[in-house]
């Protein structure tokens, strides 16, 4: 099978390509590259796949390392994206490309639009145009909003985000469900919970926690510590995309008076998961888990809430245990401990 993975050099895809590389006949990763957050760690993340990047490389030429093939691509180039789909026939796609992060929406909300509304309907036309057996992309838990019947689950509305990131990401599903009804496109969307882990995002706050720890400079603790998250491993993550690759998903003959109250069913091939620990951690204990896991302790300093955060998140994942039998399951403590290996080996400190 030939694979599309998108935003192939950022964490969750880094980590994707490395499975799939033993898995498909044929992975195409496509990255654009950007400087949102340092590219010298997207070149690395390449490097360690096998592609011998020490400068950011040509934009549409392909370098090629046994059966993976890197592209520098941006999905908002509609041509070179239709081309890609043509030459390499394509029987899934996984589209995780995004301009990703809370608080940066509310300072350059033009790049959310652009790369995940426009960037987005790219994808789908490529996927309506040669179609694909199955299109999965990275939805967010954001877009759950001011819900706050807990845990989330899929079927509970999502009409209320509160940073413009989760209002794209949900545009994004409801996109995705046009499609999949009109165009007949089988879509998987997958509700991201928190993740972390080695080769992370540096704008995430484990890893400017850790950053700052070791530093000895002061992290900030918004809400004066009173939140909780639905901390997700990276292999998890990984795995339940893995399962979902070959998982269809299909028309549900549901009475259309009753769609309003399941809004995760659907009579197109459609449908959306949470993928997440299923244990909300009190941020306070969260940061006491870092602080073993680096060994050294944290210099605090508690602020009032940020715009466009949410105080819980929590995700049901009964339907992905329903669907491939899989539940993600590493402990915190444990992949607090594979991060801080990797952070202090990749920044080096003693």
């Amino acid at each position: 099978m030939n694979i599309l993975v998108t935003g192939s050099a950022g964490f969750i895809g880094h980590h994707l390509v490395k499975r799939l590389g033993r898995l498909a006949s044929v992975v195409v990763g496509i990255d654009n590259l950007n400087d949102y957050y340092d590219p010298g760690l997207k070149l690395k993340r390449l490097k360690e796949v096998g592609f011998l990047f020490n400068t950011i490389p040509d934009i549409n030429i392909p370098s090629v390392v046994g059966n993976q093939v890197f592209i520098r691509a941006d999905i908002q180039d509609k041509a070179e994206l239709f081309r890609l789909f043509q030459q390499y026939s394509f029987d899934y796609v996984i589209h995780l490309a995004a301009q990703a992060g809370v608080r940066y929406s509310l300072q350059n909300p033009q790049a959310y639009v652009d790369s995940n509304i426009t960037g987005f309907l790219n994808i789908l036309e490529a996927c309506r145009s040669y179609p694909v057996k199955h299109l999965i992309f990275a939805s967010s838990s954001s877009v759950y909003g001011l819900n706050q019947t807990i845990p989330f689950e899929e079927t509970h509305h999502s009409a209320h985000p509160v940073s413009l990131y989760g209002a794209t990401k949900r545009s994004n599903e409801l996109m995705a469900h046009s499609y999949s009804y009109l165009f007949k496109v089988p879509v998987t969307g997958l509700r991201f919970f928190t993740v972390y882990g080695p080769w992370g995002r540096p704008d995430m706050a484990y890893f400017s926690f850790a950053k700052k720890i070791l530093k000895n400079e002061p992290i900030q603790i918004f809400n004066y510590g009173k939140l909780k998250r639905d901390f997700t491993f990276i292999d998890d993550v990984v795995e339940g995309i893995i399962r979902l690759i070959t998982y269809f998903p299909t028309p549900i003959d549901v009475d259309p008076l009753l769609l309003d109250a399941l809004p995760n069913y659907s009579t197109a091939p459609y449908r959306v998961y949470n993928i997440g620990n299923n244990q909300p951690v009190d941020l306070e204990i969260f940061i006491n888990l870092l602080e073993e896991a680096l060994g050294k302790k944290a210099v605090k300093e508690y602020l009032p809430m940020q715009p466009g955060d949410v105080l819980e998140t929590y995700a049901s994942v009964d339907a992905l245990i329903n669907a491939v039998d899989f539940k993600p399951n590493t402990n915190l403590k444990d992949g607090l401990k594979q991060f801080a290996l990797w952070f202090k080996e990749y920044y080096t400190v003693s």
